[in-house]
């Protein structure tokens, strides 16, 4: 089949090189020039592990093209997908849908013969109606269907969750579309992916309400690790004694700093807009995202309260800066309020991130030095915290840490180190959600 895929960031260009890969013919187009150009040299502007390869593989294969012009792309293609950002409106927290309008529109006017028009960007309910309004005015005579088609990938893990899918959710109600979008993801019947075909507003709901629930996940826990603090509790036992629940499951029971990404802070406010709109407030989630932003301030008290110099005094090593690992996404990452904080208190901040600090620089405040490696990182450092649990960090020398510190304290945020390690060694140590600080 012949797919043309508007807009080539993280969504765009992990769905469009995965559908080349299943043999379909693919063309991404992004109006971003430079963007394009870098992709036709190999060169992949967001890191996702195996993406280049992947990429690299469909493009020599003539099945994975890229443009800056949709025209001839929409023209011939079998479905159109629009994968553009829908970020956060600034004033009210709805999504802004400027770019996908502006793509519908684009659509309506290059597009012959039946074409189904596929949104993956993720849009609030009743979206689907309001860009089939879109289209019919922008070309009246036009054969276009408008389907839903939410991504639910992970980042750091795209392709597997692309490839292996919980499940595909395909929002039509119009038959020739529904056979269109059935013959795209045939080459998932092979590994027996369930494919749920749904009314359209359905679909652009369960993309929302799935985000939510998992967001409410992580903020429980964390609240539950704040409760263990208080009376002696362990929050890794509790999550896991909760998680062999068959009905709660273990994951997303991970406490921490809070969640972060592109995802789940925009998604659960889009949500309690279109609820409030609607008469029917979300309470729950619209008290998940309050306490959400609250937690990363009570990570920052927490580094504070662990330093054993005044803050003006003291030098903070942050080793990961991104809002999960395996990413370089810097999105309403964690880090960038908890850095904030500390500069704020006239802590110095050195950081480290195995792959995200060129885009932390763009977003953390100025006065944080970068260092090149996790050691260098914490040389001279009052205290050492963990704020994202990349691999480089879950096995590292804990004796030469100790020589490198200046003071051996370490807060760990993600709880990836038993305490009883680093106490053992002559650390005080500072975890989430298990029990008071633990000193030597």
């Amino acid at each position: 089949m012949r797919v043309a895929m508007i807009g080539t960031g993280y969504v765009g260009l992990v769905s469009g090189t995965c559908f080349s890969d299943f043999g379909h013919e693919v063309t991404c187009i992004d109006k971003d020039a430079d963007k394009i150009e870098r992709l036709k040299r190999g060169e992949i502007p967001i890191f996702e592990p195996g993406l280049d390869d992947l990429v690299r593989r469909n493009v020599e294969a003539s099945r994975l093209h890229f443009d800056t012009d949709l025209t001839q792309a929409v023209r011939e293609a079998d479905v159109v997908f629009i994968a553009v950002g829908t970020p956060s409106r600034r004033g009210d927290g709805h999504a802004d849908l400027s770019y996908v309008q502006a793509a519908a529109r684009e659509i309506a006017r290059a597009a012959e013969g039946f074409t189904v028009v596929v949104t993956k960007s993720t849009v609030p309910v009743g979206t689907g109606s309001d860009l089939e309004h879109i289209i019919h005015e922008a070309a009246p005579g036009a054969d276009i269907a408008v389907v839903s088609n939410p991504e639910f990938l992970r980042e750091g893990a795209a392709i597997e969750d692309f490839k292996r899918p919980d499940r595909v959710v395909i929002g039509t109600t119009d038959p020739r579309a529904r056979e269109v979008m059935a013959a795209l993801y045939r080459p998932l019947s092979l590994n027996a992916a369930p494919i749920l075909f749904t009314e359209r507003n359905t679909a652009e709901l369960i993309k929302y309400a799935s985000n939510a629930f998992l967001a409410m996940k992580i903020t429980f826990i964390n609240e539950m690790a704040d409760l263990c603090e208080k009376v002696g509790g362990n929050v890794q036992e509790v999550a896991r004694g909760i998680g062999l629940d068959g009905r709660i499951g273990p994951k997303f029971l991970h406490a921490g700093p809070g969640y972060g990404g592109s995802c789940f802070p925009k998604d659960t406010l889009a949500l309690t807009r279109t609820a409030q709109e609607a008469g029917t407030p979300i309470r729950l989630i619209e008290t998940v995202t309050t306490v959400n932003e609250t937690r990363k301030s009570a990570m920052a008290r927490k580094v504070l309260a662990a330093l054993d110099v005044p803050p003006r005094e003291a030098t903070v090593a942050v080793l990961g800066l991104t809002f999960k690992p395996n990413t370089d996404d810097m999105r309403d990452s964690p880090a960038i309020n908890i850095v904030q904080s500390l500069l704020d208190r006239g802590v110095k901040v050195r950081a480290y991130d195995p792959v995200g600090m060129h885009e932390a620089r763009k977003v953390l405040p100025g006065g944080v030095v970068y260092a090149e490696g996790a050691y260098e990182c914490a040389e001279g450092a009052d205290c050492l915290v963990i704020i994202t649990e990349w691999d480089a960090f879950r096995a590292l020398d804990l004796d030469r840490l100790k020589t490198l510190l200046k003071s051996p304290t370490v807060v760990d945020l993600r709880n990836i180190y038993p305490p009883q390690d680093l106490v053992g060694r002559g650390f005080k140590y500072v975890g989430v959600g298990r029990g008071t600080p633990a000193t030597p």
